[in-house]
């Protein structure tokens, strides 16, 4: 059995695919290409028909992941992506490889590719994302806005809700899994004082949120604008609004809702967007989780 180093299609598409993903991703650092279909499609795509035109298939694969996991362990120890951003990517990325090897092995079985180790059969592929990235980034629109909702049911009046959540000491319930794994965990949120213009500022483990109250209601509404963010390796992702509803059901339950308003550059949305909402959501629950272990100190456990 050949040895794995010397086999040239697994040399070649280990090559081929970390050159081909590191220069794309050169390429969105420097914002010359958009968070969208070329790169996270269209690069993808391209690179699995590339390696896909080598001769030995197998070998090919093994070099292909075998790069892949070079260039997300290099992205993770450089700090230039998160963990929870390699992981949310990972299943589309590995996806459109598999897609553009499959591609180049049903034009095999029709007809043999003329000299498949040759480079231009090999780096053709890529100078047609060259071509598109630029076009769409000039095409590129305005970032979707989203609204994500999460609602809670608390037996507290609105008034005891409202004093425990404007201001937060200290976030320590315990971590949703996202959280766990690299998103921003929330530590703290300070109100400078109960009017519209004053700041809420709430710090994260990788950065802080500085709001500014639009309106004020003690135990009806709280509402802000986000006015500055600044959080660790989310270009892509923006915050616009953020809200507190409470609703008072009866006379000993309150409905909290929490209503996050963001933009997000990523497409396609139909992949992008449910995770977003998610780890947005998890984040809310872990507020949610805090508060209600700071009302049961601060009145008593109620009894269902």
């Amino acid at each position: 059995m050949k040895s794995l180093f010397f086999d040239k299609s697994f040399r070649t598409a280990a090559i081929i695919s970390f050159v081909f993903l590191s220069l794309g991703f050169t390429l969105l650092h420097y914002g010359l290409v958009a968070y969208g279909w070329a790169f996270f499609i269209l690069l993808p795509v391209v690179t699995g028909v590339a390696i896909g035109a080598l001769p030995n298939r197998k070998w090919a694969h093994i070099g292909l992941l075998t790069s892949l996991a070079i260039f997300f362990l290099l992205l993770l120890v450089g700090q230039l992506e998160g963990m929870i951003c390699v992981l949310m990517a990972l299943p589309l990325v590995v996806s459109c490889l598999f897609l553009g090897s499959v591609v180049t092995h049903l034009v095999r079985r029709r007809q043999e590719l003329p000299d498949r180790n040759s480079l231009p059969v090999l780096v053709l592929p890529f100078l047609f994302f060259l071509l598109s990235a630029p076009a769409e980034k000039a095409l590129e629109n305005r970032p979707a806005v989203v609204a994500v909702r999460t609602d809670i049911l608390l037996p507290y009046s609105a008034a005891q809700v409202y004093e425990q959540i404007k201001s937060v000491d200290t976030l320590d319930a315990p971590k949703p899994f996202l959280l766990q794994i690299g998103l921003p965990i929330p530590q703290k949120c300070v109100l400078e004082r109960e009017a519209v213009g004053a700041r809420r500022i709430c710090y994260f483990s990788g950065g802080q949120i500085v709001e500014r109250v639009t309106e004020l209601h003690p135990g009806e509404i709280l509402r802000m604008d986000v006015v500055r963010y600044q959080l660790t390796g989310r270009k892509w992702l923006g915050f616009k609004e953020a809200i507190y509803l409470f609703e008072q059901v009866d006379a000993h339950q309150t409905r909290l809702s929490r209503i996050t308003t963001y933009t997000s550059e990523l497409k396609p949305r139909t992949y992008w967007q449910p995770l977003e909402q998610l780890g947005i959501s998890q984040e809310h629950q872990y507020v949610f989780d805090n508060l209600r272990q700071d009302l049961e100190r601060a009145y008593g456990q109620v009894k269902p």
